[in-house]
């Protein structure tokens, strides 16, 4: 009961620090850490301990599972040469100069344990990155280079953290060992992960219940990932591969209930999860704070190290990787060549979290039985957890106003709406055909009735194109169809209310209503 009583009260404080945020507009993560901080100070409030598997296997696969369903996947092919760099060149580079550095300023502290540490805090967590950017409304081929980085680069560091954890404990490691390795775990991943969707993909089609569908969705990272971590290939690439094919493929797999049930069901799922997770975050600083051993001197150089070099290196491989490739002919004419702001603003979303948070609980506490030397481990510990810190109170907060100011932004609400008014044209015509084909012995009042519905939605796509400074037609329309299901859902709560009607019927007028109203909104996006 007590541990069902403390998941109520973490949920409940990550909803109204998530809304908090919003009304201040502030990131979600960074406040929900600092409320964690707070209360972790509180006499008598629930301590909190995140165990890697717990996060590695119940909250990191539903994550990238999600991101990876919303991914467009022609998107992500077309920038998988960006994404590739920095999902596994700039991660690997990243653990290895934080090693480096680490072990000169704590030479007592082996390079493994060093380099283990430094991919623990190589890879950026884009949850907040890419939330930012919709909002600012960065150009969408930024959007999914921070995407696509965040759904592979996680992969990259969990196989460096392991190899570097086995090198500690005495395994000999190599390069073609580390590269064997990698290669077994993602070529591994991939296939599991492509078994697994075409699976997935068969029940879909085969179940006809928008409840069965969310069900099988919901187990389908958890299952992919279990299974996974059995045959020991990577859970990271698995999820991500079968996320991107059934994403794809959802327009052919689900009815249109099940995919708006659906996305309901995934969007609650992912902002409980993410909000839970550092607000634990933020109760474990204390404890992470007291027991450190290390002198405050020490702490303070090295953490200011680690997140300077994780910056650094950020900016000196973002450069080279984005203007260097130019250079080849197939590059340049496959594709535009980026403004430097967006260069730099790439650069500058290097927010950590979750997977930096579950794999610093990995590492191997010091045991000379184990043959695992002596090592700061609660050093290390801290360093990740500041990491995450560091990087949401500053770039966090300041990656929206860079982007403003750098100029780094793209309104393609114009373009957007020609594109939609041309295929709607061509959709409009198809379903006239259709009509034309099937409506041998409907009433004439039925037929005129659809045909309208067409053309007004053709006509409401075109008026996205004029003006908006005066109502367009399909406007009024919507404003006033909203009174009036105002008005009739009113009478309808009056007539239950009087008993002159069951709860049924209430419930199921109602459920119309707020389809049709739902279109409404659709409407006026």
């Amino acid at each position: 009961m007590e541990s069902i009583v403390e998941t109520v009260v973490f949920v409940a404080i990550a909803v109204v620090g998530a809304a908090l945020a919003r009304r201040l507009g502030f990131v979600a993560p960074l406040v929900l850490l600092v409320a964690g901080l707070g209360l972790s100070y509180v006499p008598g409030f629930p301590a909190a301990h995140l165990e890697p598997e717990l996060v590695l296997i119940g909250i990191l696969p539903p994550l990238l599972y999600v991101a990876a369903l919303q991914t467009s996947v022609p998107a992500f092919r077309h920038a998988l040469r960006p994404i590739l760099l920095l999902a596994v060149g700039l991660v690997l580079l990243t653990a290895f100069a934080v090693g480096f550095v680490v072990h000169w300023m704590v030479p007592q502290a082996p390079l493994a344990a060093c380099v283990a540490l430094g991919a623990i805090v190589a890879p950026p967590d884009a949850v907040s990155a890419t939330a930012i950017a919709r909002r600012v409304g960065l150009p969408r081929r930024v959007v999914t280079i921070l995407e696509g980085e965040s759904l592979l680069n996680d992969a990259t560091a969990l196989v460096l953290v392991r190899v570097s954890v086995g090198a500690l404990a005495g395994a000999a490691v190599g390069f073609w060992e580390i590269a064997g390795e990698v290669a077994l775990k993602a070529g591994g991943g991939l296939v599991l992960g492509m078994i697994a969707a075409v699976g997935a993909a068969k029940l879909h089609r085969w179940i006809e219940d928008p409840l069965l569908d969310d069900a099988v969705s919901l187990l389908t990272p958890f299952v992919v990932v279990i299974v996974a971590e059995e045959l020991r290939t990577s859970s990271v690439v698995a999820v991500v591969v079968a996320g991107l094919y059934l994403g794809h493929r959802m327009p052919y797999l689900l009815s249109a209930t099940s995919r708006l049930q659906m996305d309901a069901v995934w969007r609650l799922t992912t902002f409980l999860l993410e909000g839970v997770v550092f607000l634990l975050v933020g109760l474990q600083l204390r404890m992470v704070v007291t027991s450190i051993e290390t002198g405050l001197v020490t702490t303070v150089s090295v953490t200011a190290a680690v997140f300077g070099t994780l910056v650094l290196v950020r900016f000196l491989w973002m450069y080279p990787a984005t203007y260097l490739a130019r250079l080849l002919p197939r590059v340049r004419a496959r594709e535009e060549r980026p403004p430097v702001a967006a260069a730099t603003v790439i650069a500058w979303a290097g927010m950590r979290g979750v997977v930096t948070l579950a794999a610093a609980q990995t590492l191997t506490p010091p045991s000379a039985e184990a043959g695992v030397p002596a090592y700061p481990r609660d050093l290390f510990i801290f360093i990740a957890f500041a990491i995450i810190v560091l990087t949401l109170l500053t770039q966090g907060t300041t990656l929206p106003a860079l982007a403003r100011r750098l100029g780094v932004r793209e309104d393609t609400s114009a373009q957007d709406a020609l594109a939609e008014a041309g295929v709607q044209h061509a959709a409009s015509r198809a379903a006239l055909q259709a009509l034309e084909e099937h409506a041998d012995g409907a009433p004439g009042s039925v037929v005129d009735r659809l045909r309208g519905l067409v053309e007004s939605r053709s006509n409401n796509a075109w008026e996205r194109l004029g003006s908006q400074r005066q109502e367009t037609p399909s406007a009024a329309y919507g404003r006033l169809r909203r009174e009036m299901i105002r008005a009739e859902r009113h009478v309808f709560k009056i007539a239950r209310n009087e008993g002159r009607i069951p709860e049924e019927v209430l419930v199921r007028a109602q459920r119309e209503l707020d389809l049709e109203e739902s279109q409404l909104h659709r409407s006026d996006e």
